[in-house]
């Protein structure tokens, strides 16, 4: 028996269908380990993120994770399925909200939905797709949404791409 090997791999542009919604599993929780380290990396004094006893006076009472890190996550979640290996760049990203906030030990779950999907008209091979992610808590609450922009591989010639 020959043996076959597939590298797991996102989609292809031709493989990323307009109105498909993808969701990605399995979700992550957000630790206050995180949160802190993610915070004090990016150099965000924010005392919401990092101060227990000032944020107990706030409208939250307690420390909430920082939107950038929930931000980063919710397109972190997306990757494997959808862009692992067949994304050329982040183009942008258009309105995001954060309608809900997040708190330590919630778990954030993702989806995707591809919004729009055309060939690049000056990069032969490539092309354009929006896609409009959304995470949700544990309680299926809206905490993010976020349109973003990405040049996408196009499928490889025959031999050429992986399995």
């Amino acid at each position: 028996m020959t043996e076959r090997r597939i590298r797991q791999r996102g989609l292809w542009l031709e493989e990323l269908e307009p109105g498909t919604i993808y969701e990605h599993r399995p979700g992550r929780t957000m630790t206050e380990a995180d949160n802190v380290l993610f915070t004090t990396l990016t150099m965000n004094t924010q005392a919401l993120h990092l101060d227990a006893a000032w944020a107990e006076g706030t409208e939250f009472g307690e420390r909430l994770v920082n939107s950038m890190h929930t931000l980063a996550t919710l397109v972190g979640l997306s990757v494997a399925q959808l862009t692992q290996g067949t994304i050329v760049a982040n183009l942008g990203f258009a309105d995001i909200r954060f309608p809900a906030p997040v708190r330590h030990g919630d778990t954030l779950y993702a989806e995707t939905l591809v919004v729009d999907v055309r060939p690049s008209s000056s990069r032969p091979g490539q092309g354009i797709a929006t896609l409009e992610h959304t995470g949700r808590n544990q309680r299926g609450e809206v905490v993010v949404v976020a349109t973003r922009s990405v040049l996408m591989q196009g499928r490889p010639a025959e031999g050429q791409g992986d399995a």
